[in-house]
């Protein structure tokens, strides 16, 4: 049963990325980029409630408080794709993520993150990578847009973690903007591999906010590093159904 109910959620989210992406590409040049960015919250919110409609897959979140009142950088753990669907519903509509480039090959999809104003990276660029982080988030950020980064660049297992790479931490340095840490356990219950989606609640933690006023991007991102990481340990790493 858990297997036919996500294999239908799939279904599901694919339509919903069909139906929303071309609504965006027929109306980007029409309408204010606003309404674009309230129709993809939409598109996330929607998602959450069919993964709790058909999955059984609910989510408890805390720290929501801990949001400042302006746009700043967003800092997650990465273990599945729940969480490129919760943030995309949960936070403030205006929304700019950094992400390899090669999503917006992907069909309808990548049309609606280049409307959405991305930062599509190479990530095997290195330095001119981080440079390009640095030039277009603060772009992003003066126009008043949450730019969204997985500083482990990938998925993560539960209980594993990755080097953190430092754009994130350089931007928030150069442009002087609060870094909003966020911790979760989605991994347990949609695993990075496989298609079943497991029942259960998620727990994701949003902390308070990072500055970065007056130190090195090395010591900013420890102090992420660290905050995340220490949460991962107090989140469980099991209770999704075999």
């Amino acid at each position: 049963m858990i297997l036919v109910r996500s294999l239908l959620y799939y279904a599901l989210l694919m339509l919903s990325v069909g139906v929303f992406g071309l609504w965006m590409l027929a109306v980007s040049l029409f309408v204010p980029v606003g309404v674009v960015d309230r129709a993809a919250t939409r598109w996330g919110l929607l998602n959450l409630w069919l993964l709790r409609w058909l999955c059984n897959l609910d989510y408890r979140l805390t720290g929501l408080d801990n949001l400042p009142d302006k746009a700043c950088i967003v800092m997650s753990k990465h273990q599945s794709a729940w969480e490129t669907i919760a943030l995309r519903g949960l936070l403030p509509d205006a929304q700019s993520w950094v992400l390899k480039k090669e999503l917006l090959r992907l069909p309808v999809f990548g049309i609606g993150l280049r409307i959405a104003r991305s930062i599509p990276i190479d990530r095997s660029a290195g330095r001119r990578a981080v440079l390009q982080v640095v030039n277009e988030g603060t772009e992003r950020l003066s126009e008043g847009r949450w730019v969204i980064i997985f500083p482990e660049g990938t998925r993560t297992a539960p209980g594993e973690r990755r080097k953190y790479g430092l754009g994130g931490a350089v931007l928030a340095e150069r442009s002087g903007t609060p870094i909003v840490p966020i911790a979760h356990n989605a991994g347990v219950f949609w695993r990075r591999r496989g298609v079943r989606k497991y029942p259960g609640t998620i727990q994701m933690t949003i902390g308070p906010a990072i500055e970065p006023a007056g130190r090195k991007a090395t010591t900013i991102m420890r102090d992420v590093e660290d905050w995340i990481e220490g949460q991962q340990e107090k989140l469980p790493i099991s209770g999704g159904e075999k």
